[in-house]
């Protein structure tokens, strides 16, 4: 995951720099790479590529493709009207929980027409990560018996993330539909689920909640 966080007066002028660096990859339908992007309510963008190995991050990256497109000098010059846009940028590598993940229709990072997220960060201490891990475990068998319909995916933290964490990212068509399929869950699950949420937050360090909507337009795949 690439990040930015981009100055909230600046949002605009970034998202130009940055349609204007995908109409450049999709003019010499530039290989090899392809990513999907999320914003935060708090102007975080995150570009979400996926590799299969760490070895891939030897590769040469698009950055090369285009200066060799379009040189060195004018792709130099886009990146730089993009760096005044933000002052932190991130890089770091999460990886997908199959295990723990719940999407019993097959696993999908953009489920047709949801385009609205949440990420619940749940933050772990070393010690207790296996811990953790089981309460989730069990918490997806509730999911699994009670034939929830809402679905959501897992990731661990990994190599550059700021602490150790999972990662349950849930889909829905906007907030309104996101908090009626919470609302059936309650009613679905009842107090056995609380009780087993209950029992995986006695177990967390700390736990965020962040929302964001995901951007079809400033997403790039090659033809």
């Amino acid at each position: 995951i690439h990040e930015d966080v981009v100055k909230p007066s600046h949002i605009m002028e970034y998202e130009s720099v940055v349609n204007e660096l995908l109409d450049l990859m999709k003019t010499h339908n530039i290989q090899d790479t392809k990513w999907i992007t999320a914003v935060t309510n708090n102007s975080h963008y995150l570009f979400v590529s996926p590799i299969e190995n760490y070895a891939e991050l030897d590769k040469p990256n698009f950055v090369s493709a285009l200066i060799e497109k379009e040189g060195r000098e004018k792709i130099v010059a886009l990146f730089n009207r993009m760096d005044k846009c933000y002052d932190t940028e991130l890089d770091y590598i999460i990886t997908l929980n199959e295990d723990l993940t719940y999407m019993p229709e097959g696993i999908t990072q953009t489920p047709e027409g949801e385009k609205y997220r949440e990420f619940h960060y749940v933050y772990v201490a070393p010690g207790n990560r296996s811990v953790v891990r089981e309460k989730m475990k069990a918490i997806k068998e509730l999911y699994k018996n009670k034939d929830s319909k809402t679905y959501y995916r897992v990731y661990n933290s990994g190599f550059g993330t700021d602490g150790e964490y999972y990662m349950v990212a849930i889909a829905a068509k906007d907030q309104e539909h996101m908090v009626k399929k919470g609302n059936i869950n309650k009613e679905l699950f009842g107090e056995e689920g609380q009780k087993k949420m209950w029992e995986m937050y006695q177990n967390v360090l700390k736990y965020e909640k962040v929302e964001a909507d995901m951007r079809p337009d400033l997403a790039y795949a090659s033809k």
